[in-house]
């Protein structure tokens, strides 16, 4: 062996303990930890050392170098993209499924089962969404993998429903989708799986600044399209606004038209789990497939995601996903074997983790996260709406605001208050554009925000006021 490798091992515990003590103090001083990187620039080294330098003093080099560059996005005033934190149990999973280094595939006869885990993790999700047991479920990347998958699963059902085989023929017929609102990474995987990214039908938006589907012109434009099938991508959640579809109108279309209805709920189907707003995803377990991401609200590491598809595709699934060329694996419908189910063959137990913060947790502590979330989302709301120099470019209607500086005259000024605004490095939020105007977005997910914080973020905000007037 390596002597290198062998002095590594030998003292493993005395790095893994080095190691430990590094994390435990990142995370013991989150809050304190700058929200966005103080250096633009690390000078990259690009020749590999040729005899190595071993474990300890790798550690000690990535310190010394990159240390600076790590911002608390896993921190209490990270509200940028929808970025959750990751809960203590969670990081217990996380960690073990790097020890066990499994490649979730099988639930039986291929050695590594560690899907088992993956399947009741599955049925936990189920469980703390409050949707039926008619659900299969897998884990990816994050939603945009989640959204593929979804979507491939439907573009099967449709080829079917024209006949044909999609999957292992190709698409040869007109791939109709509707949506409103879609998320970019829906888009991305129109685009990915051939179906062609403006192969897209926009269903108008509801009245009264929506970012909602409009159910009178969604019922318009399926009418045109003469009972053919297609697929409609609807929202648990927009980007900007939180909006959400109206799932039990969406139900009664279904009832009368033929299409498979999508819903992403990368994170606004956590609403599910609020003790006051679980009414907004009323209505989406008749929905054919659901994404959700666990490294959003979950509060899990990234990356992680999973999907919800009804049981009865099950065929569908081993159809778009299955490997049908490697007789080692088996008969693709013979056993549950995740080869055959996600488009990923080599994956690693990224159930683990959620299993973890779920079982730590359980229903009550999520609903407190989410409740959380929401209240200080509001609470920010309303302090926006009594700023004079601020307003609000959308109603708050779940966990995300969206505002802007007063006034058109201001909108060229809205760049440079978010600079300064991160430049704090005390709180970071991200860039948009909404009805045409520039604003700025935040996003509350983290379990670790409090009000202390939202009074940091405030004080923040009405300090860098007076630098843009």
């Amino acid at each position: 062996m390596n002597s290198l490798l062998q002095n590594d091992h030998d003292n493993l515990e005395a790095l893994l303990q080095l190691s430990k003590e590094y994390s435990f103090n990142f995370l013991k001083n989150i809050d304190k930890r700058p929200t966005s990187s103080k250096d633009e620039f690390v000078e990259c080294v690009n020749q590999l050392s040729k005899e190595g330098i071993g474990g300890e003093a790798s550690l000690n080099e990535f310190i010394q170098r990159f240390e600076s560059i790590i911002v608390s996005s896993t921190g209490p005033r990270y509200l940028g993209f929808v970025t959750g934190g990751s809960t203590p149990a969670s990081i217990v999973g996380d960690w073990l499924a790097t020890i066990f280094d499994q490649n979730t595939q099988a639930v039986k006869g291929y050695g590594d089962i560690s899907a088992n885990v993956e399947l009741e993790t599955i049925q936990l999700l189920l469980d703390l969404f409050n949707l039926p047991k008619d659900f299969l479920g897998g884990f990816v990347t994050g939603a945009t993998m989640s959204n593929f998958t979804c979507l491939a699963i439907a573009k099967q059902w449709l080829g079917k429903e024209l006949g044909k085989d999609f999957a292992r023929d190709g698409i040869t017929e007109q791939v109709t989708v509707m949506s409103a609102t879609p998320h970019s990474s829906s888009i991305k995987s129109l685009a990915m799986l051939g179906i062609g990214s403006n192969n897209l039908i926009k269903i108008k938006t509801a009245e009264g600044n929506r970012e909602a589907i409009d159910i009178d012109d969604l019922e318009r434009q399926i009418k045109k399209i003469e009972g053919k099938p297609f697929i409609l991508i609807s929202s648990a959640g927009t980007v900007n606004t939180v909006d959400f579809d109206d799932f039990e109108q969406i139900k009664n279309l279904k009832e009368k038209y033929n299409f498979w209805w999508h819903i992403d709920a990368a994170f606004g189907g956590f609403a599910a789990c609020s003790s006051h707003f679980k009414q907004l995803v009323s209505g989406w377990e008749y929905a054919d497939s659901i994404t959700i991401d666990g490294h959003k609200w979950l509060n899990v590491p990234y990356d992680n995601a999973f999907f919800f598809v009804k049981e009865k595709y099950k065929l569908l699934q081993v159809e778009s996903f299955q490997n049908s060329n490697a007789p080692y694996l088996g008969d693709p419908l013979d056993n549950f074997n995740y080869l055959n189910f996600l488009p990923e063959n080599s994956r690693r137990l990224r159930a683990l983790p959620v299993w973890f913060t779920l079982k730590a947790y359980g229903t009550k502590g999520y609903q407190d996260i989410v409740d959380n979330s929401i209240q200080l989302s509001k609470q920010f709301g309303q302090f926006i709406t009594e700023n004079n120099s601020l307003e609000l470019l959308a109603p708050v209607r779940l966990n995300t605001v969206c505002f802007s500086l007063m006034g058109d005259e201001n909108q060229e000024k809205v760049e440079e208050f978010l600079s300064r605004i991160n430049d704090s490095h005390k709180v970071f939020m991200t860039p948009t554009v909404y009805n045409g105007r520039k604003g700025i977005r935040t996003a509350f997910v983290n379990w670790r925000t409090t009000e202390s914080d939202l009074e940091i973020i405030k004080q923040v905000i009405l300090e860098t006021i007076p630098a843009v007037k």
